[in-house]
């Protein structure tokens, strides 16, 4: 696994540049929200941590993971934020729907940040069990949460780059 020798957790603030200014949505599935809750949590401590006021974070709650790239656009195009990180858990099951679902959020989330030209992070785990989607929301390979959310800083900064 790609995330089995590393620590999603890790980063180094000395490199990322100011966010004190970023506004930065954030949309949540509700689905499997023990998992999703921490994966927000992590986001919202690694934007505190960068400097980006509660008052700049943009809270909104979907039904699952397919409702994701939706809930981004409609963020994207009702609101001034810069980017957006899309919060999601789907745990394989014993049918096909985990497939699609998965393919239908990361396409609609591709589709989303491509159309708007904005950031969409993508912080949906597609697990093989809930173990594994423990393990990288808090446990022991750190919390994709904050991974997304430096994720986003840095492409937000990289398109204000080339606004110069």
């Amino acid at each position: 696994m790609a995330t089995s020798l590393k620590n999603l957790s890790d980063y180094s603030k000395d490199t990322l540049p100011s966010a004190a200014d970023f506004k930065i949505g954030i949309v949540v599935s509700e689905w499997n929200d023990s998992i999703t809750n921490n994966l927000l949590a992590g986001a919202k401590q690694a934007l505190a941590d960068n400097n980006v006021p509660e008052s700049n974070i943009l809270l909104r709650y979907v039904p699952g993971a397919f409702e994701l790239p939706l809930a981004a656009q409609w963020m994207l195009d009702e609101t001034d934020v810069d980017g957006v990180i899309a919060i999601g858990v789907v745990i394989q099951g014993e049918t096909k729907h985990f497939d699609f679902v998965c393919q239908g959020t990361t396409d609609g989330l591709m589709k989303v940040m491509l159309e708007y030209n904005s950031p969409v992070s993508f912080c949906v785990l597609t697990d093989n069990n809930i173990q594994q989607s423990i393990d990288r929301s808090g446990g022991k390979h750190g919390n994709k949460g904050i991974e997304c959310a430096i994720a986003c800083i840095k492409m937000i900064a990289l398109k204000k780059s080339f606004e110069k």
